[in-house]
């Protein structure tokens, strides 16, 4: 499966839709877990890297009705030729969105791997030095447990990670390793 775009192609999509450093760097955090996450089932990295740089496009436009989310994103892909798989994993990360469901492994890796952007993210701020690399993988696994830290992560949506056949802590190491590896980029 190709994603039918080049990266730069979908760098300028980014940089016409979402204007906030904070989603931007929320979607570059997605594409290297997704790249991570191919490398390790045998799937194509830069294809599923796509997946996760593009997957909330339309989320300024949207933020405020929450069952739209990702169906502006899913018109413009169409557009541009898009395949249905990778657009119905798009949609499918949003659970608001009615109809949508996970049944492929793409659909999946995307839901848990954007889902624990935010609780590496949030682990890392309270960090002495609010940097990835003091961030460590069983850190996280911690304040996973906790229901009021970083309360806006779904956290059904990170074990999700055991229907790839992952287990949370082999998953958890995989990503914090990818966020650490693009660190720079994150400002973190």
């Amino acid at each position: 499966m190709q994603f039918g775009l080049t990266r730069d192609e979908v760098w300028e999509l980014i940089q016409q839709n979402i204007s906030t450093d904070v989603l931007v760097k929320h979607s570059l955090a997605t594409e290297a877990i997704m790249r991570a996450l191919a490398e390790r089932l045998g799937e194509d990295p830069e294809t599923w890297g796509l997946v996760g740089l593009v997957h909330d496009l339309d989320f300024d436009k949207t933020k405020d009705t929450p069952h739209q989310h990702t169906l502006l994103t899913a018109e413009i892909l169409r557009e541009k030729g898009v395949s249905e798989e990778i657009i119905a994993a798009i949609i499918g990360h949003n659970e608001a969105v009615e109809g949508s469901v996970r049944q492929k492994p793409l659909d999946y890796a995307l839901a848990c791997a954007e889902s624990v952007t935010g609780l590496i993210v949030a682990t890392a701020l309270i960090m002495p030095d609010k940097k990835l690399a003091s961030v460590k993988p069983k850190s996280v696994r911690k304040r996973m447990k906790e229901k009021a830290f970083a309360r806006n992560v779904n956290r059904s949506a990170i074990v999700e990670c055991e229907k790839l056949e992952l287990e949370l802590d082999e998953f958890l190491t995989l990503s914090v390793q990818a966020m650490q590896g693009i660190s720079d980029k994150l400002g973190l």
